[in-house]
């Protein structure tokens, strides 16, 4: 759970480099608006173990609502756990 926390923090922080980067080019400002409109939906995969802490990153650079973010990703992250616990 710290583990997301973190990776949305770090997100967070590069919001404005990331940002101008971004919306510098034509594709860039399709793919930002395509995570505002759709962030949320991503973060169901954020359970995932590899692309997981990247979903959890870019969710940061969106700026998705914290609250939401930890609502979403920490129940999948505790799900999966949980999940692997049952199956040893």
């Amino acid at each position: 759970m710290l583990a997301i926390i973190v990776n949305y923090f770090l997100g967070f922080w590069l919001y404005e480099k990331t940002k101008t980067k971004l919306l510098a080019s034509k594709t860039g400002t399709k793919a930002y608006l395509f995570g505002h409109n759709y962030g949320y939906y991503a973060l169901i995969f954020s359970w995932l173990p590899i692309i997981g802490d990247p979903i959890t990153l870019v969710a940061g650079v969106l700026r998705l609502k914290f609250v939401w973010f930890v609502i979403i990703a920490g129940i999948l992250r505790i799900a999966r756990y949980f999940a692997l616990a049952l199956m040893v």
